[in-house]
């Protein structure tokens, strides 16, 4: 995902400035981490280098210039390219934690590992039961629900991984001794 092709779609509900495309960005997507206002504005520069957004007005309401900007035939055309785009599936996918499972078992043994591997596997299923709960409370936008069910079953990939690592600790430990 580009920050370009998530402000393309912002601007489909019409002409915006960088400030209203930020907020637009934040309530819509409040799973991820808010969008820095310096990313906005040179996403913008980009997209406008490519032809995707024009600059329609300038306005100054008591602070700064406020450029409002416009998606272009161009931009809608690629944002509709992109839209229906598949992502490729990662070859193979470096995770933090198969990581440290590796280096605690060189480090410190194999009952090491499997505890470590043990006690992550109850912090993801607590934050599992936690999003679950959310989800329950209702009244949550559809890109929260959307957000929060891909969460879910990300976790829940993670607790499958999890328990299967736990059984190949031996076997790692074989393999690297």
């Amino acid at each position: 995902m580009t920050t370009g092709h998530v402000l393309l779609g912002l601007l489909t509900r019409g002409q915006q400035h960088g400030y209203d495309l930020k907020k637009a960005h934040d309530a819509t997507f409040p799973a991820v981490r808010p969008i820095a206002p310096g990313q906005v504005y040179a996403a913008l520069e980009r997209a406008a280098s490519r032809g995707w957004v024009r600059e329609v007005a300038v306005e100054r309401e008591g602070g700064p210039d406020r450029t409002v900007y416009a998606l272009t035939d161009e931009g809608r055309a690629e944002l509709d390219r992109w839209a229906v785009t598949t992502e490729p599936a990662e070859r193979l996918v470096a995770h933090p934690l198969a990581t440290r499972a590796t280096v605690a078992m060189l480090a410190v043994g194999a009952d090491a590992a499997r505890d470590l591997l043990d006690r992550q596997r109850a912090v993801v299923a607590d934050r599992m039961r936690e999003l679950t709960a959310h989800k329950l409370t209702g009244g949550l936008t559809l890109a929260e629900v959307l957000a929060t069910d891909h969460a879910i079953a990300h976790l829940d990939a993670d607790v499958r991984w999890l328990e299967a690592a736990a059984l190949r600790v031996a076997d790692l430990a074989e393999e690297l001794a």
